[in-house]
């Protein structure tokens, strides 16, 4: 199977887990495009979703799907996103597609975190896929030297500001071995809006794509 044909097949199997009649959360990224267009097509009733950046809030509403306000809702069942990486404890490093900060918000908010991804992204411990940190411009270059000292080599993305306004810093370099330790350490930063650390508030359950099916791992 093809990585399109895995992210696919997970797709589908996370509309089994969105209660109807419910409000949904709905993450970023290609998996998550997959997913999106699998719910539609399940004709899952839902009176509306929250979506964690531009991209997925059009690409719901292209579907007909309402993009609800996150600040109109006390809390919702369910939130179904992807991971760059995710670890045996189900912390993730997201935020590849520069969304983190607005997934964080919405994931804080569910109930339950389903993370979709396929085998490609477990790793034994994080890191090698670059940690994304999102900053406030001005301070770009304060923020970088920080994250140095951390270990890591922090590079600007190119060409890029998020849905916030903000730029994105990939700390290459890094062994994530304590993961929640290491996401309040970088938060406490200034000029850090948020990191792709997901430990303190990781997945609940991982829906995971391989060629011989979707395994569902709880924590």
């Amino acid at each position: 199977m093809t990585q399109d044909e895995l992210k696919q097949a997970v797709a589908r199997e996370a509309v089994r887990h969105v209660p109807p009649g419910e409000v949904l959360g709905v993450g970023t990224g290609s998996t998550v495009d997959f997913f999106i267009d699998a719910l539609a097509e399940a004709g899952v009733r839902i009176p509306g979703a929250v979506a964690s950046s531009e991209r997925s809030a059009a690409r719901l509403a292209r579907h007909g799907i309402p993009v609800l306000d996150l600040n109109e809702l006390e809390s919702f069942p369910v939130y179904v996103d992807g991971a760059d990486e995710i670890d045996g404890s189900l912390a993730m490093i997201k935020g590849g597609g520069g969304a983190l900060t607005r997934e964080k918000i919405v994931a804080a908010v569910a109930r339950r975190f389903v993370c979709i991804a396929d085998a490609s992204k477990r790793v034994e411990v994080l890191g090698r896929f670059p940690l994304p940190v999102e900053v406030i411009p001005m301070a770009r270059a304060y923020v970088a030297r920080e994250l140095a000292k951390l270990g890591g080599a922090p590079r600007l993305r190119e060409g890029f500001v998020t849905d916030n306004g903000n730029v994105i810093l990939d700390v290459h370099g890094l062994a994530i071995t304590a993961p929640a330790a290491l996401e309040s350490r970088i938060n406490d930063v200034v000029g850090v809006v948020a990191n792709g650390i997901f430990a303190r508030r990781g997945a609940d359950l991982l829906l995971l794509a391989a060629p011989d099916g979707v395994r569902t791992i709880s924590r």
